[in-house]
C-alpha cells in the first residue's frame, strides 16, 4: 500500500536567502547607556557646583561663626584668634546697654508683622482670588514694595517722614516752626515708623504666598459647602483656611526670619540708633565698625540663629505631627 507524501502536514523547512547573517539581539545595559560621558559631567557640574557653593557660603561660615563666638579676633591675622570661653557671652548679657532693648525690638517686628500686614495680606489675597475686574493691576500695584529694593523702600519713606517737606506733616499740618513731628529722630516714634513701612512690603508678600495657597485649593470643597449652604465667611473659616495649613507655616517661618533679619530699613532710617536698635544692627557695628570685635559680633549673631531656631523648630515639628496624625 502506497503514501501519499505530496499531502503531508509537516512544511518543509525553508532555508534562509543566501549571504545572510543571523540577527542577534543585544542585552540591555540599562538606562546608563542613555547618558554619555559628556552628560555626566555636565549633570556632575550643574549639581556638584551650587552644593559645594552653599556649603561653603552658608554651612562653613555659620560653623565658623559659631566658633569665633567663643573667641575675640580683631580680623586682622589668624594669630591674633584668641580662646575666651564664655566670656562674650557674660559681656553681652550684662554689661551691653544695647542688648535687651534690640532684642524686645526685634520681638515687636514678629509681632507687628505677624498681627497687622499678615491677615491683611489674607484679605488681599482673598479678594484677588474672587476673579475681580483689573485684579492684575491690582495684585501688580501691592507687590510692586517687594520688588522694590529694601534700601529704596527707606529712602521713600525718609521722603514720607521728613519733618518739613514729607506728605505725613503736610496732610496733618505739622510742617510749621514750633510744630514739627520727627518721625525719624524721636524714640519713641521712630520704632513704629519703621514698622509702617516694613508693614507695607510684608503685606504685598504675605499676598502672593496665600494667594498661591488659595489657588491650589480644590473648587469641589467649594461646591459643597455652597450646595450645603454655607455663608462665605462660614466656608472660608471651616473649609478654606484649613486647607491652608501648609501655607500658614511657611508665612510663619518667612516673618520670623523678615523679623530676625531687618537690617536694611533701619540702617537707611537712622542706622539704628535713638529707639531702634536692632540685634542685625548690633552684629554689624561690632564686626565692620571702628573696633572690629569679629568674636563678639559673631557671639550676637549666635543668639540671633538661636532666637529664630527655638521658634521655627517646635512649630515645624508639630506641624509635621499633624499631618502625619491626619
Amino acid at each position: 500500500m502506497s503514501t501519499d507524501t505530496t499531502n503531508s502536514p509537516q512544511a518543509a523547512p525553508v532555508a534562509p536567502p543566501a549571504g545572510t547573517a543571523s540577527v542577534k539581539k543585544r542585552p540591555a545595559h540599562g538606562h546608563g547607556r542613555l547618558l554619555t560621558r559628556r552628560d555626566r559631567v555636565t549633570l556632575a557640574l550643574m549639581a556638584g557646583v551650587p552644593t559645594i557653593l552653599h556649603v561653603a557660603l552658608v554651612w562653613l561660615t555659620a560653623l565658623a561663626s559659631i566658633a569665633l563666638a567663643f573667641t575675640t579676633w580683631n580680623g586682622i591675622g589668624f594669630d591674633s584668634i584668641t580662646w575666651v570661653g564664655l566670656q562674650n557671652f557674660r559681656e553681652l548679657f550684662t554689661s551691653n546697654p544695647q542688648f535687651w532693648p534690640a532684642v524686645e525690638h526685634n520681638v515687636i517686628w514678629f509681632v507687628v508683622l505677624i498681627l497687622l500686614p499678615t491677615p491683611f495680606g489674607l484679605f488681599l489675597a482673598v479678594q484677588l482670588d474672587k476673579r475681580i475686574r483689573f485684579s492684575r493691576v491690582y495684585q501688580t500695584a501691592f507687590f510692586l514694595p517687594v520688588v522694590v529694593s529694601l534700601a529704596v523702600t527707606g529712602f521713600v519713606w525718609q521722603l514720607v517722614y521728613n519733618p518739613d517737606t514729607g506728605l505725613i506733616n503736610n496732610l496733618i499740618g505739622a510742617n510749621k516752626p514750633g510744630h514739627y513731628i520727627d518721625w525719624i529722630g524721636n524714640p519713641d516714634l521712630n520704632l513704629w515708623a519703621v514698622l509702617v513701612a516694613a508693614s507695607w512690603r510684608h503685606a504685598g508678600y504675605m499676598m502672593i504666598l496665600y494667594l498661591a495657597g488659595l489657588k491650589s485649593v480644590d473648587p469641589s470643597l467649594r461646591e459643597a459647602s455652597a450646595l450645603d449652604g454655607a455663608s462665605e465667611w462660614q466656608t472660608f473659616k471651616n473649609v478654606i483656611f484649613p486647607t491652608l495649613r501648609p501655607t500658614n507655616t511657611v508665612v510663619l517661618v518667612v516673618t520670623i526670619i523678615e523679623a530676625l533679619r531687618a537690617f536694611d530699613l533701619v540702617f537707611v532710617f537712622n542706622k539704628g540708633a535713638q529707639g531702634t536698635e536692632l540685634l542685625s544692627i548690633l552684629v554689624t557695628n561690632n564686626i565692620i565698625g571702628e573696633s572690629s570685635r569679629i568674636g563678639y559680633g559673631s557671639a550676637i549673631a549666635v543668639v540671633l540663629l538661636v532666637i529664630s531656631l527655638a521658634v521655627i523648630i517646635p512649630y515645624l515639628i508639630a506641624t509635621f505631627r499633624k499631618e502625619r496624625r491626619a
